[in-house]
This record gives C-alpha cells, sequence and structure tokens, in this order.
C-alpha cells in the first residue's frame, strides 16, 4: 500500500509559492519605482520647457527693447563747430545729450561732452562718456607721441586711420589705454597746427562709435 507524505506535497507547493510572491512584490516595487521616476521626469520636464518659455520671452522683449533703442537713435544730430576751428561736424544718436565748450579758452578750443540721457559730471575722475571730442592746441606730433609710452607697454594698439568723409587727413587710431585710468578707443588727426581728438570711453559704446559716429565725422582741414 502507498503512502502519501502530505510535508512533501506542501513543501513542492511553497516553493513556486514563495517565487510568485518574490515576483509579484519585485513586479509591484518596480511599477512603483517607473511611475514615481515618469512623475518626476514630468515634473522637471514641465519645469525645463517653463523656464525655456520664460528665457525665450525675456530674449525676445530684450531684443525688442534693443531693436526699438537702435531705431530711436535716428535721425542723427549734427553739433558744427567754429569756422575757427575747422568747422568740426559731429553727428550723434538723437537720444544723446551734449554739453560743448567751444569759445577757444583753454588747451583745448573745443571740447565736448556726448551721452545717452543725461550728460555725467564733467569734473568726476570716475565718470565715462559715450563720446569725446576735442580739439587740442597741441600740435599732432606732440599728441601722437604721447601715445608710444602705452603701445611699447602693449597698453595699447595705434594704427594709420583717416575718417571716410575726409579721406585726405591720415591720422592714427588708438584702442586700448586712451588716458591715464582710461580704456576705449580714440582717433587723432592734424588739424592744421591744432590736433583734432575723437573717443569712446570703455566698450559699451564701441558700435556707435565705429557705425554711426566716425562714418559721419567731417572738417575742414
Amino acid at each position: 500500500m502507498i503512502k502519501h507524505d502530505q510535508n512533501g506535497s506542501l513543501n513542492s507547493l511553497l516553493v513556486p509559492l514563495i517565487v510568485v510572491t518574490l515576483f509579484f512584490v519585485g513586479s509591484a516595487s518596480f511599477a512603483a519605482w517607473a511611475f514615481a521616476s515618469r512623475q518626476d521626469y514630468k515634473t522637471n520636464t514641465d519645469e525645463k520647457i517653463a523656464s525655456a518659455v520664460t528665457l525665450a520671452r525675456q530674449n525676445e522683449s530684450t531684443l525688442k527693447d534693443k531693436q526699438f533703442a537702435e531705431v530711436e537713435k535716428n535721425p542723427l544730430r549734427a553739433y558744427t563747430g567754429p569756422q575757427a576751428y575747422g568747422s568740426l561736424v559731429i553727428k550723434f544718436p538723437k537720444t544723446w545729450s551734449a554739453y560743448v565748450d567751444d569759445t577757444g579758452n583753454g588747451s583745448s578750443v573745443v571740447d565736448g561732452y556726448f551721452h545717452p540721457g543725461a550728460v555725467p559730471s564733467l569734473t568726476s575722475p570716475s565718470s565715462t562718456f559715450a563720446l569725446r571730442v576735442q580739439v587740442l592746441s597741441q600740435s599732432y606730433t606732440s599728441v601722437v607721441t604721447s601715445f608710444k609710452g602705452a603701445e611699447q607697454l602693449k597698453k595699447a594698439s595705434v594704427a594709420p586711420y583717416a575718417l571716410p568723409l575726409v579721406p585726405s587727413v591720415v591720422g592714427v587710431r588708438v584702442d586700448g589705454a586712451i588716458k591715464p585710468n582710461k580704456t576705449g578707443s580714440m582717433i587723432v588727426l592734424p588739424l592744421r597746427d591744432k590736433t583734432i581728438e575723437i573717443s569712446t570711453e570703455g566698450g559699451e559704446f564701441g558700435a556707435d562709435f565705429t557705425n554711426n559716429i566716425l562714418p559721419n565725422v567731417s572738417f575742414s582741414p
């Protein structure tokens, strides 16, 4: 007579049950992890999309502001200096203000300051100007010689330059240290026994200097 081992039957059923249970628990854990990861990814993605949209709108607004500012600069205004000092004509954006002393007193017979909005303090050493225009009583040679030290120390570069509207008069363009404690770009040109200096201080208005100011400067040599 054959006897059945009930314990053996239970043992043989227990192992698959444990395996199935572990598989179920593992599957449930994986599903929970996958769901949580998906939610986290969705949240982060939404945040990234929102940030990208905000940044794009800010960039678009900034671009429009810059375009509007450029349009507002035109038409250019003009300053014309005394005939005795070459009838120097300087055209500058109409959104800029100007202060020019052309009375002929002092070492600068023409001394002009131009800047967007209000002109900064003329006496403060920390003031920088979008545009400076001077007609000096000094000779061209003496003025150009004063840049030799900065050029030798490689604090400034000096290269020949002529204004587009006055190509017959060749001077120099200085980029870098244009004055003690001042950097920027300066055009130095001979004017009979005098010297013309046209400069921008700092780098903020370099594009205006090159694209709007210099192409429109004229004078009578």
